[in-house]
């Protein structure tokens, strides 16, 4: 592989972005590539099969895009217990549950990378998961007679992740290590798309080879306050009132059937801005400097 070949992995965001079609499997890192969820919404994306969890699913899911949820917490924050665009969704049967918890998830996945027909697990057992998630298969080990749950594997087409910075070639490097799932979506995907807060030359990444976290995603993408409104660890803190906007509107849309501010809130800040430059004007430079994390 020539080093021109090599620098491709650095895609343009609408580029990288195209890569996720109607009726594929995603998964969505901690913190959630915000730039890349955005395009996805813009683009009117269909029928996805998304595994994530917490306000980076419901915006998916109240922008439309959601056929199947695999994910192991739906909680909204701000005193919403449960996201409210996926617990309509899910009340209304508009979205189909792949009903999981933590271990059972990352084994499904485990199970994806090591490609296997399925992978054991305790977790689950002696609850209602295995009725209510009828993927899930009560076995007798073999070898001990234990009781194990068989989770089979959870295979995204796409991973998309957020990170702190890259080289050229797709080595990439957390600040403070992985958020929690990263590595197994990376794993478990056929392709992984990694948004960073900056790009490094190679020779500051082969300085500090113990800092790198993924070697060799396949595309690369800058975002420089890509994963607003959540936060980018060493970089800038959370948007707590902009997310709180954002769950008072589909709260209002989900249990008032009042939808207005959802849809001027996907307008505003998702389907508007044509690019990531154009979002963070709109957010505005004092309101980016007031997350500075220090």
């Amino acid at each position: 592989m020539t080093t021109e070949q090599r620098r491709q992995r650095i895609l343009d965001e609408v580029e990288a972005a195209s890569w996720v079609q109607d009726g594929m499997t995603i998964a969505v890192g901690s913190p959630a590539p915000m730039m890349l969820l955005r395009h996805i919404i813009r683009r009117g994306v269909k029928n996805l099969t998304v595994v994530d969890s917490g306000l980076s699913l419901d915006l998916l899911i109240a922008a439309g895009c959601v056929r199947k949820a695999v994910s192991y917490y739906a909680g909204g924050g701000f005193g919403v217990p449960v996201a409210p665009s996926f617990r309509r969704a899910a009340e209304r049967g508009e979205i189909e549950i792949w009903e999981c918890e933590e271990g059972i998830l990352t084994t499904g996945l485990q199970a994806a990378a090591q490609a296997l027909p399925f992978l054991p697990w305790r977790g689950g057992v002696g609850t209602s998961l295995p009725d209510v998630n009828p993927d899930l298969k009560v076995f007798r080990d073999p070898i001990r007679g234990e009781t194990l749950i068989a989770v089979p594997p959870i295979k995204p087409d796409v991973a998309l992740l957020h990170a702190a910075a890259a080289d050229a070639y797709g080595n990439v490097q957390h600040l403070g290590g992985p958020g929690w799932l990263d590595l197994f979506l990376y794993r478990a995907a056929d392709r992984t798309i990694v948004q960073v807060e900056k790009i490094l030359p190679n020779e500051e990444i082969r300085a500090n080879p113990w800092a790198t976290t993924i070697a060799g995603a396949d595309a690369i993408v800058r975002a420089p306050y890509g994963a607003h409104p959540f936060y980018s660890r060493g970089f800038y803190v959370q948007d707590s009132d902009l997310l709180r906007t954002y769950t008072e509107a589909a709260t209002a849309a989900a249990q008032g059937n009042q939808p207005e501010a959802l849809r001027q809130y996907l307008n505003r800040y998702c389907r508007e801005p044509a690019t990531h430059g154009d979002y963070l004007e709109r957010i505005g430079i004092k309101r980016l400097l007031a997350l500075y994390e220090y």
